[in-house]
């Protein structure tokens, strides 16, 4: 009876310390980023400078959203790649569906809500050397939905983010965290895009203790 009970107790004590399974992560349709260990050799790779806006970066000098597909332009097209069960006028208008937000795990049945974010913002290029490109050059990238630089999320929450790099801002669901430094590097990297330190630093923090 004894040994009974021992061997129960080892049981439960076993039980109790046994790794619970992760949570299910929950994501949008972001093109799948490169690997971590991809993403570290890619980061180890990238150009090291400061930040340059000389000439001064304008909105008007990266053209969106350009026609994608039948009558979809960039926007109507990952919001149709992102949503469950979106619904379309004969113009590619979004008129119902869901749409999930890595960035803040909100979830949205308005396409009003809704950005299209570039994960490595306009600005951001510009500073890093896209001032050099061509307009054709910026336009591809603006509209890039082969690369993991276009996502849907919450509106305000891409107007907080607005222009910063990894150093000044990552999402705020840290489940998304890994998956949002390894885009950002795979873009930057496919582009021959420019990093200053601390936004490096950033993000071999993540790429270590994170991912």
């Amino acid at each position: 009876m004894l040994s009974t009970s021992v061997g129960l107790l080892l049981a439960a004590t076993v039980a109790l310390a046994a790794p619970t399974a992760r949570p299910i992560v929950r994501r949008g349709n972001l093109p799948t980023p490169i690997a971590v260990s991809t993403a570290k050799t890619y980061l180890s790779a990238l150009t090291i400078e400061d930040e340059s806006n000389s000439p001064a970066y304008e909105r008007d000098y990266f053209n969106t959203w350009i026609t994608i597909s039948g009558t979809c332009n960039t926007r109507e097209y990952v919001l149709k790649r992102d949503g469950t069960d979106v619904v379309v006028s004969d113009a590619c208008v979004a008129e119902s569906g869901t749409w999930y937000s890595d960035y803040d795990g909100a979830t949205w049945t308005a396409a009003s809500d809704v950005d299209i974010d570039h994960i490595v913002p306009l600005k951001e290029a510009w500073m890093s050397g896209a001032r050099s490109w061509t307009d054709d050059q910026r336009e591809a990238f603006a509209n890039d939905v082969t690369r993991p630089q276009l996502l849907s999320v919450t509106d305000n929450v891409n107007e907080s983010k607005g222009d910063d790099d990894l150093a000044e801002w990552l999402p705020s669901r840290e489940a998304f965290q890994c998956e949002y430094v390894r885009a950002w590097i795979q873009v930057k990297h496919y582009y021959d895009l420019s990093m200053d330190q601390d936004e490096k630093d950033a993000a071999s923090d993540v790429l270590n203790n994170v991912c």
